[in-house]
């Protein structure tokens, strides 16, 4: 039981640190063997630490991976995301364009219709006038006559008969 116990722990290292005593044949190979063992003991305690360091490398470069990942798909969810939102605002500002143009139209539909109206009351009132009495609408301006926008402000102005000369004409006439 002491030889298994020996030669699981013991086996392996002074196989192979008496090995080395009989390669190098030290002075004092006591000495020698001791501190081949002992040098033996910290390359062997170096190798698990290296062996972990190596392990818990790869378990964060495992995790640095599955970030990476994860840091790429947020990205294209991010992307994909703002690219919907652009969409969803230019649809928002197409139909807000779109409402704007039809409220346009109906006002210029209205205008027009208003317009016409004016119009067909004018036409209206121009043929009243001329069936009418001549005289009634004698005192009244042209702007007064008309709703038009820009009708001119005239004061009336009164017309010579043809056959008739004004005075300046004949005041010429006999000036000659």
């Amino acid at each position: 039981m002491e030889s298994a116990y020996l030669q699981k722990n013991l086996g392996t290292c002074l196989t192979q640190g008496l090995a080395e005593v009989a390669r190098m044949r030290p002075v004092d190979p006591i000495e020698y063997l001791a501190l081949w063992i002992y040098k033996y003991k910290n390359n062997v305690t170096m190798e698990q630490q290296r062996q972990e360091e190596m392990a818990q490398l790869d378990h964060e470069r495992e995790l640095a991976v599955m970030e990476q990942e994860m840091m790429e798909r947020l990205k294209a969810e991010e992307l994909l995301f703002q690219q919907q939102q652009l969409a969803f605002q230019l649809e928002l500002e197409m139909q807000e364009k779109e409402r704007q143009r039809i409220e346009e139209l109906q006002r210029a539909q209205e205008q027009f219709e208003k317009e016409l109206r004016m119009s067909m009351e004018n036409t209206a009132k121009g043929e009243d006038i001329s069936h009418g009495e001549d005289g009634a609408d004698s005192g009244r301006t042209l702007a007064e006559i008309s709703d038009r926008y820009g009708a001119p402000n005239l004061s009336r102005v009164e017309e010579l008969d043809e056959p008739m000369l004004s005075d300046v004409a004949l005041n010429i006439d006999q000036d000659l």
